[in-house]
């Protein structure tokens, strides 16, 4: 008797937005997939700035992988850290145990924080791509206000001085969050503090906020900061960080203790050891379809991919194109089985949308709508949960929302990380 043929492998690298979506969109194909990630879970990122303004509770944004596929056959999860791949034997090689065979292989390592070579950045601001970044922020912001609660006069030396670097839609989620969590919560939890001195301060290199948005928009996120209390720097460049200060561009420096870095990203680190070539932000080079030129066993999508329209740009990185691409090449795989010709990926813009805090927000379709104030919010709002994994995650996220907007509260405001107490920790 002859035994079946073993189905194809596929091995995903990474368990974001893509790699998880493909994971999803191969359920009923006959393929053995493979995820592997050096995490255990998915974060749902766009939300991370309110983890680290104690909105959320890391929980609430992330869900464990294996939880997510459970129940789904053709799906194994491996936690790990992927260190290269042997093109050759067509294996995944992996710091914790055995390397891990494929017949496709696709690279879904989404990105990492850039801090564009400027002396001191990695060693003194605080990213924000995953939950224990958030949570170590957190944690750092409200044990400011327990120092400066000690010791009135570190105030003067930057205490509660907090600069958000970086005028995309995330550096200006994170400046509206920061503003509203000391205006509704410090201010009644420290009545003995001086809380009118704490200071949010936007800086960004570029004359606009928010890129992706049109003129009327980022002058509207602009506006609105400025008038909730931020201070918003244009046209100012970062020339170096130390642990007390901001130096910026013309000899100015700002004493800080807090620089929350959103200005950029580049391709994760895997791209630079895997041999292939590289495009702006070391992404990985793919042809129209997603594959890797001389590799057509192997896909990439997402941040790690540099796609580009009919153009020539490079598409944005950004979640949909992650769930995008994960979307193309299972049908791409698909087409493969039956001998067809695979087929060019086209990303297809749904529109941009910015919170700037309660009851603000700004939106764009691609139709030319605009809109902004509290209908641009809710849309804000209702998007963000629809894109959430999994009902728990949904209504974890809806009543602490409900629960903030009713009684301007902010519960998960929890200190849990590394000791803040001394000078100098981070």
């Amino acid at each position: 008797m002859v035994s079946p043929a073993a189905p194809p492998r596929v091995v995903i690298v990474g368990g974001g937005f893509g790699g998880l979506r493909l994971a999803q969109a191969l359920a009923d194909d006959p393929v053995a997939v493979t995820l592997v990630d050096r995490r255990n879970h998915h974060t749902f990122q766009p939300l991370l700035y309110q983890v680290a303004t104690a909105m959320l509770e890391p929980a609430a944004i992330a869900r464990s992988l294996r939880a997510i596929l459970r129940r789904q056959a053709n799906v194994e999860v491996r936690l790990g850290d992927v260190t290269g791949v042997d093109w050759e034997a067509k294996r995944v090689l992996v710091a914790e145990g055995d390397a891990i065979g494929f017949d496709t292989l696709v690279l879904a390592a989404g990105a990492v924080t850039s801090d564009y070579g400027i002396a001191g950045v990695a060693e003194h601001a605080f990213p924000l791509k995953s939950a224990e970044e958030a949570l170590r922020l957190r944690h750092h912001v409200l044990a400011r206000f327990e120092r400066a609660l000690a010791g009135p006069a570190l105030i003067d030396e930057g205490e509660l001085t907090f600069v958000v670097v970086g005028g995309g839609p995330t550096g200006v989620e994170m400046a509206g969050a920061l503003v509203e969590l000391i205006d509704n919560v410090v201010r009644k939890d420290f009545p003995g503090l001086d809380v009118d001195r704490a200071h949010v301060v936007l800086v960004e290199a570029t004359d606009h906020l928010i890129d992706p948005f049109s003129p009327k928009s980022r002058h509207n996120a602009a506006e609105t900061l400025a008038a909730r209390g931020v201070e918003v720097r244009l046209g100012t460049k970062v020339e170096a960080v130390t642990a007390s200060a901001v130096h910026l561009a013309g000899g100015e420096e700002m004493p800080t203790r807090t620089l929350v870095w959103t200005a950029g990203v580049r391709a994760n680190p895997l791209a630079d050891a895997l041999g292939l070539a590289q495009a702006e932000g070391r992404r990985i080079v793919v042809e129209d379809d997603l594959s890797v030129p001389g590799h057509p066993d192997c896909f990439v999508i997402g941040d790690l991919a540099a796609s580009r329209n009919e153009e020539g740009a490079l598409d944005p990185q950004m979640a949909p194109l992650a769930q995008q691409g994960a979307r193309h090449v299972a049908e791409q795989l698909r087409r493969r089985r039956q001998r067809l010709a695979t087929e060019r990926f086209h990303y297809q813009n749904k529109g941009v949308m910015a919170t700037i805090g309660r009851n603000a927000a700004v939106a764009e379709l691609p139709n030319g709508m605009r809109f902004k104030g509290r209908l641009a919010w809710v849309m804000w709002l209702a998007l963000h949960l629809q894109r959430l994994v999994g009902y728990r995650n949904r209504f974890d996220v809806l009543s602490s929302w409900a629960w903030n907007y009713l009684t301007t509260d902010r519960t998960a405001r929890l200190m849990i990380g590394p000791d803040d107490r001394h000078p100098g920790s981070q």
